[in-house]
């Protein structure tokens, strides 16, 4: 999910506004074809599964007084002929995923002019609210223009572009180049040759024998993390809803105490304000789950490279940050983060569709379900602008949260960062059944405050909660850590009981001395046909909406009847066994 920057509420069309359509015929390069990016990849299928309003993405650009919409319609014309990103889409059969990217060499594009005799009190925010609206829809890779635009006159006068672009082509860094462009081509300046490849030939690296030596790097740190770390942050008691997102609203943070704090940070630390951020958040984040690391999925632009630096097409994947937080003070997790990001970020470059099919094979051999429930996004490096109206006003605020509205949220915790000076401005979408409005506010408070203390000295990570405030999850005496995740038994056995059809089950803890504990399952089958694999396969399938705590046993033992006493494991143990396994593909 990609949600809106800068979310605010919408502004009605304005009276007195008449709309007419110009069609721009453009004619330039050379029409080619080839494989699509692996950032294509991913975005595409985000975008074909994705609600259009979460994963289209949208900017504004002002123009400045006394220019034509000649002017702008030419300066959109030249961007089209030169960037081969927005002249391309993507062919391909219904209910299939896109492989190929074709470039054309020549097409029209439309340019929506909405004429009014005068623009609401807020300009920029309407302007906001008409190109957030564009975003509804999905796009239609294999034939549609990938820009939607909307030219807002008064009496004829351009004021602000309004767009709404399809992420299989541009991403926020896109989106800024474009924006530094188009302003630069109304000026009247010639733009530089371009440096950066276009996505077909970016492809074609992509492809290369280094590239894909890149891929399969990042597959393997990947696979490292997924077979070895927690697989649900958040677990607990009052955890995942079963099979449902939940709507969450908007919580926004706006601090000077915070900016000056992560300043002051970054100084004493000697480390950049991201990495202390970073750290923060990670640490704050693993002491309220109560685990010893924090994964967090950090958006990546994967634009380090000078070839993709100015590149306008799609880059975006996710880096996955696995951070050890088992550190005696906050400044050794500071050194630790640097080094953990710079790791997390190369290796976000790769094959989403092997990607995926990785994490479907690897969970099913843990028995687990590896869920994307943090998500820390810091756009603060992006221009101001670019992070709408929201972002950039209200900067004079010492400390103050605002809660704006709901959206549905696939994550159980999602952070947007979109200014660290002068302010710190961070939204917040926190699942209510983990976050009490209340807990969600002293969260993002708690995160101020650890900044605070870190910027006076060196923060013990045992001190945790008494310098933020901010509580560890509460969980029951039965809880207990089954191969790096925080496991209820009891949920097993229900899980299990409900994936077998309701056939009694008993799961047992084997806690051997010096070794992690085992679960083992007892399934009392009687006539039902199932094997260790068939009780297996059922209790994965179910995991995604089975709630929280739940782990696949170690090993299955079928037995035919319960034992008279079900509620005793030596009961269980004795009975004649008529069948035992891992029930998975790979003996782990």
């Amino acid at each position: 999910m990609t949600p809106a920057v800068g979310e605010d509420s919408m502004h009605p069309n304005p009276p007195h506004t008449t709309t007419t359509t110009v069609t721009v015929a453009y004619a330039g390069g050379e029409e080619r074809r080839g494989p699509i990016t692996m950032g294509q990849a991913n975005m595409i299928r985000c975008i074909l599964r994705d609600d259009p309003t979460h994963i289209n993405i949208h900017d504004v650009w002002p123009v400045p007084e006394g220019t034509t919409s000649e002017a702008v319609t030419d300066a959109l014309h030249a961007l089209a002929v030169r960037h081969e990103g927005l002249r391309t889409t993507f062919p391909h059969q219904p209910g299939a995923a896109p492989v190929d990217q074709v470039v054309a060499a020549e097409g029209t594009f439309t340019v929506t002019v909405l004429d009014h005799t005068g623009l609401p009190d807020d300009p920029a925010g309407y302007a906001e609210s008409v190109a957030r609206a564009a975003r509804a829809g999905r796009f239609a890779l294999d034939r549609e223009f990938p820009l939607r635009i909307t030219l807002l006159t008064v009496a004829g006068q351009p004021v602000h572009v309004a767009l709404a672009f399809s992420h299989a082509v541009a991403d926020g860094s896109a989106m800024a180049i474009l924006r530094e462009e188009f302003a630069e081509l109304l000026a009247g300046k010639e733009l530089p040759e371009l440096t950066s490849l276009p996505p077909v030939d970016l492809a074609a690296v992509e492809a290369s024998p280094a590239g894909l030596r890149k891929s399969e790097a990042s597959l393997r740190y990947w696979e490292r993390i997924l077979r070895t770390g927690p697989q649900e942050m958040f677990a607990e008691p009052r955890g995942r809803r079963p099979g449902t997102d939940e709507e969450a609203r908007q919580l926004t943070l706006r601090s000077r105490r915070g900016g000056r704090a992560l300043a002051g940070a970054a100084r004493r630390t000697g480390h950049p304000e991201a990495t202390v951020l970073k750290a923060a958040w990670c640490a704050l984040v693993a002491h309220r789950a109560g685990q010893d690391s924090c994964v967090t999925a950090v958006p990546s632009a994967n634009r380090f490279h000078a070839r993709v630096a100015r590149s306008v097409t799609t880059t975006s994947q996710d880096a996955l940050l696995h951070l050890d937080v088992r550190a005696p003070a906050f400044d050794a997790l500071v050194a630790r983060t640097w080094g953990a990001v710079l790791n997390a970020y190369r290796h976000s470059q790769f094959d989403s569709v092997r990607l995926w099919e990785m994490i479907g094979r690897v969970t099913a051999e843990r028995g687990s379900h590896f869920g994307r429930d943090v998500v820390f996004n810091d756009v603060s490096a992006l221009p101001a602008p670019l992070l709408g109206t929201d972002a950039q006003e209200r900067d004079d605020a010492e400390h103050e949260l605002t809660w704006g509205p709901p959206q549905a949220l696939p994550t159980r915790l999602l952070a947007f960062t979109y200014r660290t000076a002068p302010q710190l401005h961070i939204s917040l979408w926190a699942a209510p059944s983990l976050f009490t409005p209340r807990e969600a506010e002293g969260f993002l408070s708690g995160l101020v405050l650890l900044l605070e203390a870190a910027a006076a000295g060196d923060v013990r990570m045992e001190a945790l909660a008494e310098v933020t405030g901010v509580r560890p999850a509460e969980r029951g005496p039965d809880w207990l850590r089954v191969d790096g995740c925080w496991v209820s038994p009891d949920a097993v056995r229900e899980a299990l009981g409900r994936a077998v059809g309701g056939l009694p089950v008993r799961v047992e803890v084997t806690e051997a001395s010096g070794a992690e504990p085992h679960l083992t399952a007892y399934i009392a089958c009687g006539a039902t046909p199932l094997t260790p694999t068939g009780a297996h396969r059922a209790l994965t399938a179910l995991i995604p909406a089975a709630g929280s705590g739940v782990l696949a046993p170690h090993r299955y033992v079928l037995v035919e009847n319960p034992p008279t006493e079900p509620d005793r494991s030596d009961a269980w143990r004795r009975l004649e066994i008529i069948e035992e396994g891992t029930g998975r593909s790979r003996q782990v």
